[in-house]
């Protein structure tokens, strides 16, 4: 489409933006006995973004978004931005089950200086075609960049290229978050949307989008590895194919765990193995089963024996 609006020159929410893991502390008047611990979420943001990582996605389904409070999820977004200043980029989730929501946490991460937002399609609905246009054309508004994010496989409704395609031509619509799995959809975006970033939302086909034209990562498992995730951007994008493979093939295997079910408490079960803290999950989400747990540990064991091996060479 040459026509697309979002061929002239719009804010960036490309590189490497961590969808940022979220810590609790006991506490039993908090709920579920699980108090957010902003200190230790404030050094995480400020630990990504020195380690290479070009920002941060405070309350993403990663972030637990849909558990906090409204107290809690907005000043989550705040301490994130706080902790980064002016060193990275804060992109926010936005998600609401309607655009009325969507649009209200748009406002408040305007008011809270965010540099970006992403935004589902209405949750907890099968919205059609014209009802997820009009959310969008709502949360965009606001006059954010905004990163549409597609899921299909949580919230049932699929972003296909060609509604992309018109999704694009809102104002203030900078930039999709590709989550489907299917790297063709990177080369057909391009076409029917020029000048849209492209952001590979699923960890263990980033390589693969990246050499495709994607031009973003926004990322669960650089909470894990943050530098070495930076290393791998940075080889991809410069099509360096050779050591891009050979820092991704040991890792895709933890990578794999972004796409499950339990990706959120995998991902923080391997901060934990590495010396970070990542802590329990408030409910719907239980600790992992013995069986899940040893599979994780095993995965993480064989990323980091291989990026140690690779860093003695």
């Amino acid at each position: 489409m040459s026509d697309n609006k979002n061929t002239k020159q719009s804010p960036s929410l490309g590189g490497v933006v961590v969808a940022t893991a979220l810590p609790y502390y006991e506490d039993a008047s908090a709920p579920a006995g699980l108090a957010v611990d902003y200190d230790k979420y404030a050094d995480h943001c400020r630990w990504l973004v020195e380690n290479g990582c070009r920002g941060v996605g405070p309350n993403g389904s990663l972030g637990e978004y849909s558990s906090l409070t409204d107290d809690e999820r907005r000043k989550v977004a705040q301490t994130a931005k706080e902790a980064v200043g002016d060193s990275g980029v804060v992109v926010v989730g936005v998600h609401g089950v309607g655009s009325h929501q969507a649009r209200h946490w748009t406002e408040i991460a305007a008011e809270d200086g965010a540099d970006g937002v992403l935004c589902l399609p209405p949750t907890m609905y099968r919205a059609n075609r014209g009802e997820v246009l009009a959310h969008f054309e709502a949360v965009a508004s606001v006059g954010l960049p905004v990163m549409v994010y597609n899921n299909p496989i949580d919230t049932k409704v699929d972003l296909t290229p060609d509604l992309v395609g018109e999704i694009a031509q809102i104002e203030n619509v900078v930039a999709v978050k590709e989550f489907s799995g299917d790297v063709r959809r990177v080369l057909e975006i391009k076409e029917r949307a020029p000048g849209l970033e492209i952001i590979s939302g699923a960890d263990d086909v980033v390589l693969e989008s990246l050499l495709m034209g994607a031009t973003g990562w926004f990322a669960g498992f650089p909470n894990v590895f943050p530098a070495e995730s930076a290393r791998l951007y940075e080889l991809a994008t410069a099509g360096k194919l050779e050591e891009a493979r050979a820092l991704y093939e040991p890792l895709v295997a933890a990578f794999r765990w972004d796409s499950r079910t339990e990706f959120v408490q995998a991902i923080k079960l391997g901060m934990e193995q590495v010396g970070r803290f990542g802590g329990p999950c408030r409910p719907p989400r239980g600790p992992l089963t013995a069986r899940m747990r040893e599979q994780v540990e095993a995965d993480m064991a064989r990323a980091v024996s291989a990026l140690e091996a690779q860093s003695a060479r």
